[in-house]
């Protein structure tokens, strides 16, 4: 009894906190099955347990939910969402791919076009390397032409030693390595021979490369855009030109006026200048027998434009030739 006296509140006291845990754990608790809490009932969701009692639904007249009656298609099997989101994906996949066999890949038309101008650079006379003799291009003309181009005339010997032309025997040429000229054409005149007066006449004057537009795969590519689509550089226009100068004073002159770009070169061995390019259109810009030539009238003279003295109301028409001359009809004029 004595013992009891002095340790009954160590026992009492923590019985009573046994007994008011356990009430508190059997009225308060969380554990499924107390307070006729049913597992299986809706009235546990979040968002009821935030709602005030006085809005909240009475439960107890709600069935409760039924699982073998579930409707599965309400929460799709994960299994089955991963099987339809692959399928997905690997359609959309075929259909890319299919795509992509039905559409050109990037840059395949820059190739093929890169193809087909490599393929007409190489087929031009001379290909892309050029490095032709002379004596290769006046057969590869002749190649192209079978023969001489219909109306030109050969050189008439007689007649141009007749009208002073001094013929070398042992080369049948001038001292400037011209051949004989056609009966009832020009000689050349000598450009530090001529004497121009300030008597004004007038002529007409044309650039074209026309021939060009038939040989597009042979041009430069980077040249392409410099050709007119009708082939006119300048269209026959009247000219002024004083007695005494030469077909190149005119196209140098003119070409100025019409802020027309040219360029050429002296070449004391044929005592004339030679025209390498106009409208930045160059010789071999469309293979080894490209170039520029000039005719007055239906004529190619085969002597350098330095040295043709004009007349009144000629007619000059500069033509770029793909072929040395075939294409333009002046193929004999090359002094072959």
């Amino acid at each position: 009894m004595m013992w009891w006296k002095q340790h009954k509140w160590k026992v009492i006291v923590p019985l009573a906190i046994l007994v008011v845990l356990a009430g508190a754990f059997w009225y308060g608790g969380g554990a499924p099955g107390l307070q006729g809490w049913n597992v299986n009932a809706p009235a546990s969701s979040a968002a009821m347990e935030n709602t005030p009692k006085d809005e909240q639904p009475d439960t107890s007249i709600l069935d409760e939910p039924d699982s073998s009656m579930a409707d599965s298609s309400a929460i799709p099997d994960s299994s089955a969402a991963a099987s339809s989101a692959a399928q997905a994906a690997g359609s959309a996949a075929a259909s890319q791919t299919e795509t992509s066999k039905n559409q050109p890949a990037k840059g395949n038309s820059n190739t093929k076009t890169s193809t087909k101008t490599e393929t007409g650079l190489t087929s031009r006379p001379g290909g892309t390397e050029g490095g032709m003799t002379a004596e290769e291009k006046v057969k590869a003309a002749a190649e192209i032409a079978g023969g001489s181009s219909p109306g030109v005339e050969k050189g008439d010997k007689s007649y141009s030693e007749a009208h002073g032309m001094v013929i070398d025997p042992s080369t049948g040429k001038d001292k400037y390595l011209t051949d004989p000229v056609p009966e009832g054409k020009p000689l050349p005149v000598e450009p530090q021979d001529a004497t121009v007066t300030d008597k004004a006449l007038t002529c007409t004057l044309s650039i074209s490369c026309a021939t060009i537009l038939n040989h597009m795969d042979w041009l430069d590519p980077e040249k392409t855009e410099l050709v007119p689509s009708d082939g006119w550089i300048l269209k026959p226009t009247t000219v002024t030109f004083y007695e005494g100068e030469s077909v190149f004073n005119v196209l140098q002159r003119t070409c100025k006026q019409h802020k027309i770009h040219m360029e050429f070169k002296n070449t004391p061995m044929y005592n004339s200048a030679y025209i390498e390019g106009i409208h930045n259109l160059y010789e071999f810009d469309c293979g080894e027998l490209s170039g520029w030539m000039y005719k007055v009238g239906d004529w190619f003279p085969n002597y350098g434009c330095s040295r043709y003295q004009l007349k009144n109301g000629d007619v000059i028409c500069w033509e770029y030739t793909c072929d040395l001359g075939v294409d333009v009809g002046g193929y004999y004029s090359t002094g072959s």
